[in-house]
């Protein structure tokens, strides 16, 4: 087992390839479905997808204007003029035998993404580049068999390949998860991570802490989840020190990870760049773009986490709740029309109201249907006493699941305070007669303060938890003093 001293002596540096798979309504070069969920297998291909002789391919113009959607995303320059090429490297669930790909003229240049991390901090990670290509079908494997699906053959595919700007499972997570952000919130991608939408290749390397070259890595492949890939990397650091401490070596190769186990596995050795011959794809012309169709595509990009941050800064929100709100492109939508009708004290009200309910920064599914009218209503509600702060987040989450309004849900649940003083001093009298409150009705008396949480709590307990707290507290203290 390696020791904290061991891997104190240690830096390891992570690269991270993300294959985001496009939300064309097509494949890349073919007219076939781009949409393989819950399909039946080899049922959404056409003669491309299987390579028969004398098929051409078409290029997908929607992919590539997604593909420039993602490159403003990615603070990135866009080529004017890119390229595609054959990479012939065997594919077994690739029938063409090789993947069309962008090896030397990739339409994504350098780029930069920052991530905040969990103390505030910000992790800036390089883009190399990001490249265009087509995607693999699938094996399963049975004992001495296997099958092939090409149902996701041809699928189209950016690769975003960063520098090895990451140092820790920490950063490695915040990349991936901001890459995320970046790539839904740009309407790149559906972000369904659970179908592979987005798939995140780990490269890890270890070194002495002031080497100045960088170890042997190990690439780890295909993870769907942001903990994959920081538990993945947490793994990787120990298994790698472990090995150098014993005075083994460390093997170029590609791992796999065990969500189950928590822990990679060898898979094969490591190709170099040479292995895969690649040469020009002569059936496929070149993609040409002009400024002005570059700047009219990137113009269509929504708002962008980065802004939505900066938008919220006078709210005061912990990162946390920022991470809450921001897993849903949604929630970020609903809290910024907030603060632009509401004002800044109720999109924070809102904001933790969200944060609470859908606690996390993984992305959380689908858009939800509540309106900002609806949220300022219950926050209003709330600044008018007719709710208690725990009541109106009962409403907030059935909000999300219901077209009433705050209003009509407070009334069918009997949730609605009572702010009338004459009503709520009625049970404060009977709360401070009450002989069980007597001990506590002395010791506030005496002085001792604490007991006000108890009387009051008997109050909200008579009253069903209708009366306003704070009335009633200043009753019971008129009443004592």
């Amino acid at each position: 087992m390696v020791t904290d001293e061991q891997l104190a002596k240690y830096e390891m540096t992570i690269g991270i390839e993300c294959h985001v798979q496009l939300a064309t309504a097509t494949k890349l070069f073919s007219g076939a479905d781009n949409d393989a969920r819950d399909q039946s297998p080899n049922s959404v291909v056409n003669p491309i997808d299987f390579g028969l002789p004398g098929m051409l391919p078409v290029l997908n113009r929607q992919a590539v204007n997604l593909a420039i959607r993602a490159g403003k995303a990615l603070n990135s320059d866009i080529a004017r003029v890119s390229r595609f090429d054959r990479k012939h490297y065997f594919y077994p669930d690739l029938p063409k035998g090789y993947q069309t790909t962008q090896m030397y003229n990739p339409i994504i240049l350098e780029g930069y993404v920052d991530a905040p991390l969990e103390d505030g901090s910000i992790v800036s990670v390089r883009v190399h580049h990001a490249h265009m290509e087509e995607d693999a079908g699938k094996l399963t494997h049975y004992g001495d068999y296997s099958l092939v699906d090409l149902n996701r053959a041809g699928t189209p595919l950016i690769e975003i390949v960063s520098e090895p700007d990451i140092h820790s499972p920490a950063a490695a997570k915040a990349y991936a998860t901001e890459l995320y952000r970046l790539m839904t919130y740009a309407g790149v991608t559906h972000g369904d991570l659970y179908h592979g939408n987005m798939r995140f290749d780990v490269n890890i390397s270890i070194a002495p802490k002031g080497s100045t070259e960088l170890g042997t890595r190990a690439e780890v492949k295909n993870l769907n989840s942001f903990r994959s890939v920081e538990r993945a990397a947490e793994y990787e650091f120990r298994r790698q020190v472990e090995r150098l401490e014993k005075g083994e070596r460390i093997i170029q190769e590609t791992r796999g990870w065990d969500d189950a186990k928590q822990r990679t596995s060898s898979q094969r050795s490591k190709e170099d760049a040479q292995d895969y011959r690649y040469m020009p794809d002569a059936d496929i012309p070149p993609i040409v773009l002009t400024d002005e169709e570059i700047a009219e595509i990137q113009a269509l990009v929504p708002t962008l986490p980065a802004e939505y941050r900066s938008r919220w800064a006078s709210l005061d929100l912990d990162s946390s709740v920022i991470g809450a709100l921001l897993a849903n492109q949604s929630y970020a939508l609903i809290i910024t029309e907030i603060q632009v009708n509401a004002g800044d004290s109720v999109a924070k009200r809102v904001a933790h109201w969200f944060a609470s309910a859908l606690s996390g920064d993984e992305p959380s599914g689908d858009a939800v249907s509540i309106s900002a009218e609806s949220l300022i209503e219950l926050a209003t509600m709330v600044d008018k006493n007719e709710l208690s702060s725990t009541n109106a987040k009962e409403i907030f989450v059935e909000l999300l699941s219901s077209d009433k309004s705050p209003r009509e849900i407070a009334e069918l649940r009997n949730l609605l305070q009572v702010s009338d003083e004459s009503a709520i001093a009625a049970v404060v009298d009977e709360v401070l007669a009450d002989p069980s409150c007597r001990q506590a009705v002395e010791d506030l008396r005496a002085g001792n303060d604490k007991v006000i949480g108890f009387l009051v709590g008997q109050v909200m307990k008579k009253s069903q938890g209708k009366a306003n707290p704070a009335l009633a507290q200043k009753l019971i203290r008129e009443r004592i003093s």
